[in-house]
């Protein structure tokens, strides 16, 4: 190693943040951007105001955990005003794009009757003029969809709003973070960059290529104030090599929650990456980013939900990811927005869409796509699939958090794919209501009833035995439950053995084992070997 050449600290947090909030996926696109902005952000941020006490015994009360509540304590209320204000002046295009989709969408219920809709066009508020279509469905229920390619292009889309916060982790436990902005923090470094600025690439990087501070810091804009700080995030330590997989087995490595690596000596592909820091010391076992290959051909998304797409751990992994494969939709629906040009559009190169049953080849391994039902909150969401990875004769199939409420619909395609060796499958099935996550995009209010039947659950043991029955796995394998302490600060989970999923998920595990079938809810690590050729070779723990 040269001389003053240094790495970046294995336990960095790439926090990203729009308006100082944790960014997840909804705000990136400018439809769901501004609704969030206006409908969540400004609302939990006045309400705090108001009663900043009420929101200091919420957060320390459990059953209100992952709720609409700022965690400061009742304090900080000055930097909280300044944030409201700065958030009205910048984002007034956005709050103004709020304000028409609530008036277009009164304007549809009161007016489109079923008759012809073109004379209703000079009716659309001024802000959305050019940016929809209206239409009926088959029933005559009037609607729009956005030319979201044309919103990333306008006033509505605003880069600067974007930054990063890098600050040093020594543990797993983090509070919940999406009802709460980041403020200054003396620990904490912010660096106003968009999401697609190319000095993040080159301090990832750095994780195993050592560099002289100096080019990175210009490329960073690091200031001289910022430059004590920014230095504590290096060191001349090299980080362990990675272990490069280049026997002849498939090889596959749970990382937590719904994070799986499968490998083979030719290719890797990494299925929702949500994956833990290290360089400190923890209670639980688990692969982090040290363990991941120096190049990730695919990175599969199976749906647009903050637990599988976290940008947390896809910024830094930018660098690496030849090719990322999310579901197809082009709807224009304001809930559903497109996920390709999303990654598109903060940086991604090589982003390809995979239709239901659609195959993508490549050597002797394929992904198909795979139809995913149900978490969806009964929205018209198609931003959705499951997988199926192929690697020789050798099947494993992804259901993420489908909750299976037609096995008929896995029936037919059973018909068309035939039998799998593994199956992986989410069982949160007591998942929170419609409002929890898709709330600030309503326009109508629904009854507190109606939320409450309409949520985002997976499935449990009846609905999982199902698939199990139709696709005769030999493994069986819960995931996607949350349960390690590093996904709490963005799911709010925490289960006791009495809690529904693990109740579920327990059972389908015994039920499982009972005909034979190696099964089990994974936790914190997991790895096992197989041959190609639906054989498996060796469990690693």
């Amino acid at each position: 190693m040269k001389y003053n050449e240094v790495y970046l600290k294995p336990n960095v947090v790439f926090e990203p943040l729009v308006d100082r909030w944790y960014a997840w996926s909804h705000l990136i696109s400018p439809a769901t951007a501004a609704m969030n902005i206006a409908g969540r952000h400004m609302t939990i941020m006045e309400s705090y105001l108001m009663a900043p006490s009420i929101h200091a015994e919420a957060v320390l009360n459990p059953k209100m955990r992952g709720g609409p509540f700022m965690d400061f304590n009742g304090g900080r209320t000055t930097e909280v005003e300044a944030l409201v204000q700065h958030t009205k002046k910048e984002r007034r295009q956005m709050i103004e794009f709020v304000e028409a989709v609530k008036q277009l969408d009164k304007m549809l219920i009161q007016e489109a009757k079923g008759f012809g809709m073109e004379e209703l066009y000079v009716k659309v508020p001024d802000a959305l003029k050019g940016y929809v279509e209206l239409f009926y469905d088959r029933n005559n229920n009037p609607g729009f969809r956005l030319f979201e390619s044309l919103l990333y292009k306008s006033r509505f889309y605003n880069k600067s709003s974007q930054s990063l916060a890098l600050w040093l982790t020594n543990n797993d436990h983090r509070p919940f973070v999406l009802s709460t902005p980041r403020l200054e923090e003396p620990n904490v470094l912010h660096l106003e960059i968009p999401f697609d600025h190319k000095g993040i690439d080159q301090l990832a990087r750095m994780k195993r290529i050592p560099q002289p501070l100096g080019p990175i810091k210009e490329l960073l804009g690091i200031t001289p104030a910022q430059e004590p700080l920014f230095g504590t995030l290096f060191t001349e330590t090299p980080h362990p090599a990675y272990d490069k997989y280049t026997g002849d087995k498939i090889r596959m490595r749970y990382f937590g929650h719904a994070c799986i690596l499968v490998e083979t000596k030719d290719v890797c592909i990494l299925a929702d990456p949500l994956i833990s820091y290290y360089g400190y010391h923890s209670d639980i076992e688990h692969f982090s980013d040290s363990d991941l290959p120096d190049v990730i051909d695919y990175v599969l998304i199976t749906h647009n939900h903050q637990d599988h797409i976290l940008f947390e751990t896809l910024l830094p992994l930018r660098h690496k990811i030849k090719n990322i494969i999310v579901p197809r939709t082009k709807g224009g629906r304001l809930e559903d927005p497109d996920l390709k040009l999303m990654f598109n559009n903060i940086g991604f190169e090589n982003v390809y869409e995979i239709d239901e049953l659609e195959t993508i080849p490549f050597g002797d391994a394929s992904i198909t796509g795979i139809p995913f039902t149900g978490e969806h909150s009964d929205l018209n969401i198609q931003a959705k699939s499951c997988h199926l990875v192929q690697i020789g004769g050798f099947r494993l199939l992804f259901m993420a958090d489908s909750r299976i409420m037609e096995p008929a619909l896995y029936s037919h395609i059973h018909d068309v794919i035939g039998d799998v060796d593994v199956i992986f499958l989410g069982m949160e099935c007591d998942g929170a209501p419609l409002t929890w996550l898709y709330g600030p995009l309503l326009t109508k209010k629904v009854s507190r009833e109606q939320d409450g039947t309409r949520r985002l659950n997976g499935s449990d043991c009846a609905r999982g035995m199902s698939l199990v029955d139709i696709f005769n796995p030999k493994e069986v394998y819960v995931y996607a439950m949350g349960q390690e302490p590093w996904v709490e600060f963005i799911s709010s989970i925490k289960y006791t053995d009495e809690s529904n999923p693990i109740i579920q998920s327990d059972r389908l595990v015994n039920l499982c084992r009972e005909r034979g079938i190696i099964a089990e809810r994974l936790y914190g690590e997991k790895e096992i070997l197989y041959n190609r050729k639906s054989e498996r070779v060796l469990d690693v723990y």
